[in-house]
């Protein structure tokens, strides 16, 4: 797999979404893979971990987020299962679950209903080492400042919108994986 490749057929235009995406997604896929090295013992799948980090935005175009040049028709928050959905399409469906399960620190069922959020009525949790490295390293990076790393109290402050659950499983990573 080639995940630039795969990028090139959904943002065929060099533009500044595309710019936007892909230093983010470079970030997250080095945190991701630094974390990896750290711990040898999780015996992570580092070009699954890469490739999957590099496409795990894919679906933002698809998106209205004109702050960072998103110009599609859906709520941002959608990007994941959008993701997903291409993902599958091209017969990646293990790249397809990262999308889909990497929004805040993912989703519950519980959470999904309780705030009526406009995503598919399933749990939305990462489940392997590779989901959760990459949804754990995307909270350190934001797509509207591309150059900073986030604290970790930052990053709680954008996950603590999702709700308390969340909050718990970043924490969990913190101690996990740092």
């Amino acid at each position: 797999m080639n995940p630039l490749s795969l990028i090139d057929t959904y943002y065929p235009e060099e533009n500044k979404l595309k710019e936007i995406l892909l230093s983010h997604s470079r970030s997250v896929a080095q945190k991701a893979l630094s974390i990896a090295d750290k711990h040898p013992e999780l015996q992570v799948d580092k070009s699954f971990l890469y490739d999957a980090a590099m496409l795990h935005d894919i679906g933002i175009f698809l998106t209205h987020a004109p702050g960072i040049h998103c110009l599609g028709s859906f709520p941002y928050i959608c990007h994941g299962y959008l993701g997903a959905d291409l993902l599958r399409s091209e017969g990646y469906p293990r790249h397809a679950l990262v999308c889909e399960r990497h929004t805040g620190a993912g989703l519950s069922l519980k959470t999904i209903l309780e705030r009526q959020l406009p995503v598919p009525h399933r749990e939305l949790l990462p489940v392997s080492l590779e989901e959760q490295l990459i949804c754990f390293a995307d909270k350190f990076f934001s797509k509207t400042h591309l150059e900073e790393e986030k604290t970790i109290e930052k990053a709680r402050q954008s996950i603590s919108k999702f709700g308390e659950e969340g909050l718990i499983r970043f924490d969990h990573w913190c101690d996990s994986f740092l």
